[in-house]
């Protein structure tokens, strides 16, 4: 960005994460500095602060502190760091030419609303990405390109191939998140006790200080419902007939991912009870697998998630919002310095 400055080129900054996500880490740092952060520990939130409404930053409305990052909810080592290096990152940005997000205006309309009053360069919205790459004719080599870091392990294809339609979990923490070997386990038998048939992806790397080993015991109780892989192609398995329910680390790809696949986010479910106190219990895990999938909550979600799979595809396919946007900046972009 400072050499395109320098030389006076326009320069193009692709925010890859969600436009809220932009809006919060320029005012993270107003958190702290108003005392309110962070909290010393989980026990604390006992008083229900934790449920408190942030009601000052434009853009997001309904935002509690539950909802802001851990590093920034919790006095955590790295939390200087995170905050300002992510804060500078969308500082900068506002510094550009112009900025593209992978959003859609129905998704994020108050948050771009918001952004767009106080940055005066060009705003593009192109997402979700992988429904606008849909629109790209398929006798294209671009069809051949993938996104995935990860090398691709397609026999889950086959084996979901196998499986009744909307029966199967599919469980994903992304590319980085790590855990416990506790944590493991626990969300393993809870899989397990459910019954219900899942995919799972356990990278070589996802426990914090040791290589994956699972009980036989564990392994015997799933061996005829369970497929657990290293990697596999994302977008094709959560677009299968057979995924009914996406457990994912609700990192910004997976959601739109999830969304234009017409599929169940369910960490949503399962965050207010675990994901946010650290404790993990296989019975709770259990539990809310069994409603995702079969129970009246999980039945709303899915009619929700019809709801924003119509959206998104509307915003991508022609004369959508993301579409134009995309239209619009080929255009500009193509007309620079004649």
């Amino acid at each position: 960005m400072k050499v395109a400055q320098e030389l006076g080129i326009p320069d193009v900054q692709l925010w890859t994460a969600s436009a809220c996500s932009f809006i919060g880490y320029l005012h993270f740092r107003g958190l702290l500095k108003r005392g309110v952060l962070p909290f010393k520990d989980v026990k604390s939130l006992a008083d229900g602060s934790f449920d408190s409404p942030i009601d000052w930053i434009p853009g997001l409305k309904n935002i509690r502190f539950r909802d802001s990052p851990n590093f920034i909810k919790f006095d955590t080592m790295d939390q200087d760091i995170m905050i300002d290096f992510l804060g500078e990152e969308a500082q900068g940005c506002l510094n550009s030419s112009s900025i593209i997000f992978n959003t859609f205006d129905a998704l994020e309309q108050e948050a771009l609303k918001a952004i767009r009053s106080k940055y005066s360069g060009n705003i593009y919205q192109f997402g979700p990405l992988t429904s606008l790459i849909k629109q790209i004719p398929p006798d294209t080599h671009l069809k051949s390109l993938s996104s995935s870091l990860w090398r691709e392990d397609s026999r889950c294809l086959e084996w979901l191939d196998s499986r009744e339609p909307s029966s199967v979990m599919y469980v994903n923490y992304g590319s980085v998140t790590v855990m416990s070997a506790h944590h493991l386990e626990e969300f393993a038998w809870g899989l397990a006790n459910s019954k219900h048939p899942f995919l799972w992806i356990i990278r070589p790397d996802i426990l914090m200080d040791d290589s994956v080993i699972l009980a036989e015991e564990l392994l015997e109780e799933i061996k005829d419902r369970g497929l657990m892989v290293s990697w596999c192609p994302q977008e094709k398995v959560l677009s299968h007939s057979s995924v009914g329910a996406f457990l994912t680390h609700c990192g910004w790809n997976p959601m739109l991912e999830s969304v234009t696949a017409d599929c169940v986010n369910a960490l949503r479910v399962l965050e207010p009870s675990m994901l946010e106190s650290h404790c993990i219990r296989r019975e709770d895990v259990e539990g809310l697998v069994k409603e995702v999938m079969g129970g009246t909550q999980g039945k709303h979600m899915r009619g929700r998630a019809q709801e924003w799979k119509k959206k998104a595809d509307e915003a991508t396919s022609h004369g959508g919002s993301s579409h134009n946007d995309f239209e619009r900046f080929i255009t500009e972009a193509s007309h620079v310095g004649v």
